[in-house]
């Protein structure tokens, strides 16, 4: 497995974003996107918790520093089936939620679906569905996508990198910087009606 290196992020949630938009286009794409993925909320938590491809990604926040730049790091990958020991990792360390009673040794993603996750009254599933549009803007990933969260639309742009100086001069260089940091979890709790952890 490779090294994982925790990255720095910025981001904010809206529907327009006027000149700063037109900064970064102004830069050559370096890629583009299209995914659709379920995320798991959970009423306990803010830890980032989606699932493409039958592999369940658990992504959690390290620090928060004076920029308000958050730091992120995956914490756990988990494919399916998966064993009842992992999920009760899952559910105790990052949906921090009580864990469910296991009536099998591996659940299948179907299964970790209806008989585990739709039981919970602390936890919910949104689909989501992305279409991202990257730049390499002064070493940093710029993204600016699409997003459907249940499918209440929603405008997302990111800058992120490992190093938190390049990515708050990055915000600052594209007019970004007087609007708020909203991180992926708390603008889908907000859409769904969740609110806030």
């Amino acid at each position: 497995m490779s090294e994982i290196i925790p990255r720095w992020e910025w981001r904010t949630f809206g529907q327009a974003f006027g000149e700063a938009e037109n900064n970064i286009k102004k830069h050559k794409e370096a890629g583009f996107k299209k995914s659709e993925e379920k995320y798991i909320l959970s009423k306990k938590s803010n830890n980032n918790i989606k699932i493409r491809d039958d592999l369940a990604d658990v992504k959690t926040q390290l620090n928060v520093n004076a920029d308000k730049l958050e730091q992120w790091t995956v914490a756990m990958k988990q494919s399916f089936p998966a064993p009842k020991d992992s999920l009760e990792v899952l559910f105790r360390d990052y949906f921090k939620v009580s864990v469910p009673s296991f009536t099998k040794d591996t659940y299948t993603y179907t299964e970790f679906l209806d008989e585990l996750v739709g039981k919970c009254d602390q936890l919910v599933i949104v689909e989501v569905e992305k279409e991202r549009q990257a730049y390499d803007i002064n070493g940093t990933v710029v993204e600016i996508a699409e997003t459907k969260f249940n499918g209440v639309p929603m405008r997302t742009i990111c800058v992120e990198h490992a190093d938190p100086d390049l990515v708050i001069s990055t915000v600052r260089e594209l007019g970004l910087v007087d609007l708020e940091n909203i991180n992926y979890i708390n603008a889908m709790k907000t859409a769904v009606g969740m609110g806030k952890e």
